[in-house]
């Protein structure tokens, strides 16, 4: 693989000089692009795109092609793990996701087991597809769920407002909970150490839904099988350390027991404050976040008052270290020309906290 021309995201990450913060979106790759919208009509359907090596390069490198962004994000979906589990993932125009067969029976649950990577081989191809083609321009992101999230997913069936069947299970039956998350566990795991090996430079864990639950049960049903995840994951890949994100949407509350999770970094939403959180984990973790995605609608000016209002909260970097981001998903609604605006300003006015 070529060498890295900018590594400053893989940098920041690990607490290490940069001369800026650098800056990628969650869903950078999307419906906000028109060049996406009619990739995926030449795909045929969302399945279509991200089940075909080529198409999810094309579509991961369309941002990167307007944008100066500091890393790219494989195109993918989280619910490709419990689809290869046999659960039978659907799109539904209009409704999102949905699974032909949740799991809302004890012999369903006992019947779970980890997938065959085989059937995920068109993720791995994918990955080692947008590095050969990045030529090294930028570092490339590997995901997946969280095995709580994925776990919502796989009992709701869809998403969920009030996940009444999986808290049913939760507060009824822990144990046959306790069963899905385990297996989620290793699956990730393991579908996180194939992306590493076919070329991811950093890996992210969406844990979406991990603020639904409440204190103390998030600690025992979402970060400690997140915990086993990085317990597992190949850190260092070709003689390069692979650093890993963790970002729990709602999670600002337990900041310290997420960065106590063996991760580098930890993703806020924009509900968090950058200031509290970088006071609570005194540096020894990157933070990555946290503009609210709905500044983006704002005029170029408010959009850039925004950007700033952020860095100055985390402040001046010194040892720690910081990502620019969204602090959830940039909207499909969003206009181009306003994530040019956030990419030029967090480019121009970060180099201030780096002095």
């Amino acid at each position: 693989m070529t060498q890295l021309k900018n590594d400053v995201f893989l940098r920041a990450l690990q607490r290490q000089p940069v001369p800026y913060t650098p800056v990628w979106m969650m869903r950078q790759a999307g419906r906000y692009l028109p060049e996406y919208n009619q990739t995926r009509a030449q795909a045929g359907s969302f399945l279509g795109l991200a089940q075909n090596p080529e198409y999810a390069c094309e579509v991961t490198l369309q941002p990167l092609r307007r944008f100066a962004l500091d890393a790219a994000i494989l195109f993918s979906d989280i619910l490709t793990v419990p689809d290869a589990m046999g659960l039978g993932l659907q799109f539904v125009a209009g409704e999102g996701p949905r699974f032909e067969r949740p799991l809302r029976d004890e012999s369903a649950i006992a019947a779970l087991r980890e997938p065959d990577l085989d059937s995920l081989r068109y993720v791995f191809d994918a990955v080692s597809l947008i590095r050969r083609e990045l030529d090294g321009a930028v570092p490339l992101i590997g995901f997946s769920g969280s095995p709580w999230t994925l776990a919502c997913y796989m009992v709701e069936g869809q998403g969920s407002s009030d996940y009444r069947q999986i808290k049913t299970l939760l507060y009824q039956r822990p144990d046959l909970l306790h069963r899905i998350l385990d297996v989620n566990a290793r699956a990730v795991q393991a579908y996180l150490n194939a992306q590493i090996r076919a070329g991811a430079q950093a890996i992210m864990v969406f844990d979406s839904w991990g603020g639904v639950l409440a204190d103390g049960l998030f600690q025992q049903f979402s970060l400690y099988y997140t915990r086993q995840v990085l317990d597992g994951l190949q850190r260092e890949h070709d003689g390069q350390r692979v650093p890993v994100i963790v970002f729990t949407k709602g999670g600002g509350q337990w900041i310290q027991d997420i960065a106590a999770s063996g991760c580098d970094a930890v993703g806020l939403d924009w509900t968090a404050r950058l200031s509290t959180a970088r006071r609570a984990v005194e540096d020894r973790v990157a933070l990555q976040g946290n503009l609210d995605p709905m500044a983006l609608f704002g005029s170029d000016a408010a959009i850039r008052t925004e950007v700033r209002r952020v860095l100055a909260d985390f402040g001046m970097v010194g040892a720690g270290g910081h990502v620019f981001n969204l602090g959830h998903g940039i909207s499909q609604f969003t206009p181009p020309d306003a994530v040019l605006s956030l990419i030029d300003e967090v480019h121009t006015a970060s180099r201030a906290y780096h002095a």
